[in-house]
């Protein structure tokens, strides 16, 4: 069984900061099991879209034209978390945030497919005022 937790979701104003969390418990382990990781959101009444996915180690990142410039996913494997920092945040940035990991193993390239992603954390709102 894997379970995925986010964290480090709230409310901000427009230009502001937050640095969410994503904890994988279970059968899933980065340095062992070698899945492809990502962060991914949801708006009101549209898509999930992807905003980045990466591998194990962080030599392959993709990130969205979202996300790019703005976010920055880093990984701390002891800890089995991956982290995305999110700056320059503005109202269009509200959504609610999801991690997401692969159960297969991937070397050095990352599917950016959502039906690709097997394991899905509950999401954590993210919300931006202006």
């Amino acid at each position: 069984q894997v379970q995925l937790v986010e964290s480090g979701g709230g409310s901000v104003q427009a230009g502001g900061s937050l640095r969410l969390s994503c904890v994988a418990s279970g059968s899933l382990t980065y340095t062992r099991t070698n899945p492809c990781v990502g962060w991914f959101r949801q708006a009101p009444g549209s898509e999930r879209e992807r905003l980045v996915v990466t591998n194990t180690g962080g030599t392959f990142n993709d990130y969205s034209d979202a996300a790019k410039g703005r976010f920055t996913i880093s990984q701390d494997s002891t800890e089995n978390t991956v982290y995305l920092q999110m700056n320059s945040l503005n109202v269009e940035d509200t959504a609610m945030y999801y991690c997401a990991a692969t159960a297969d193993r991937w070397a050095d390239y990352c599917p950016t497919n959502l039906a690709r992603f097997k394991y899905w954390g509950q999401g954590t709102q993210v919300t931006v005022s202006s």
